[in-house]
């Protein structure tokens, strides 16, 4: 039987942020999951055995957002407080990845500390989310803010999972939302909220470390050109790749049985 994931807390001045940590590799590996209505700390169990693959190689982290949330909270203050929680355990040199709103911070990490980072995945996110395109994200928002916990599990596995496995999920997202409190509902507007206006876009030729992007051509959150859009602002460089998944949706990190392998190869490449 397998060990179970122990739920760790780094302490900074400001702030504190949980997180957890697996594998035995002599590498580290930093996963910034994106958006959750509760916190992915609940699910460590079952991240440890999908990233499975790469514990050989690595001693993988995966940070949460910070505990104390104020009210506005832009995924460049993410970025910065991820940053903090990473040095406070000392770790360098770390292959980074991110996926949707986790991937804005990973790019923004990238863009403002290249020395941290020594390899970069982005997954299914955006290096800007125009207003006028952010329609599923400001749907979230308003049912956090009128409470409708059923309906906002329901439009987010809409919105990020492929349609059949959507419909086998519902009544498993139905029986989820029952544990969500007033806080998680509140928490999750504010995190939400970062993602709009975001926009990296002039500082992508600042990322010095080689670079993923794995996108998907069913998007329905983001759309498949936000990860082409960050290919063609890389795409002279030879350490530069994009591959688009078909078929996934938005979830494609969850859904595409190949992801892990992907990370793994580019990663030890």
């Amino acid at each position: 039987m397998a060990e179970k994931i122990k739920i760790e807390t780094v302490r900074t001045s400001a702030f504190s942020m949980e997180y957890f940590r697996f594998g035995q590799g002599k590498n580290i590996m930093v996963i910034l999951p994106g958006l959750s209505v509760d916190s992915v700390m609940k699910y460590a169990d079952g991240v440890a055995e999908a990233y499975s693959v790469l514990t050989n190689d690595f001693t993988v982290y995966l940070f949460d957002r910070r505990k104390e949330l104020p009210e506005s909270y832009s995924i460049s203050d993410m970025a910065r407080d991820t940053v903090l929680a990473i040095r406070e355990l000392g770790l360098t040199d770390i292959f980074l990845f991110g996926a949707s709103q986790g991937g804005m911070i990973a790019m923004t990490i990238a863009i403002e500390e290249p020395d941290l980072v020594r390899k970069l995945v982005l997954g299914s996110t955006a290096a800007r989310v125009e207003r006028k395109k952010s329609g599923a994200v400001e749907n979230w928002i308003r049912l956090s803010k009128e409470g409708k916990t059923e309906e906002l599990y329901l439009a987010f596995g809409e919105a990020i999972y492929p349609p059949e496995v959507f419909s086998s999920a519902k009544e498993m997202l139905i029986a989820g939302a029952k544990g969500i409190t007033e806080e998680d509902l509140f928490r999750f507007g504010i995190l939400a909220d970062a993602v709009k206006g975001f926009d990296v876009t002039e500082k992508l030729s600042s990322i010095q470390c080689p670079v993923l992007i794995l996108g998907s051509k069913d998007d329905r959150v983001l759309g498949p050109e936000t990860s082409e859009e960050i290919y063609e602002y890389l795409k002279e460089r030879k350490d530069c790749e994009l591959y688009m998944y078909d078929g996934y949706g938005h979830a494609a990190y969850d859904m595409a049985p190949d992801y892990k392998e992907r990370l793994l190869r580019f990663f030890t490449a």
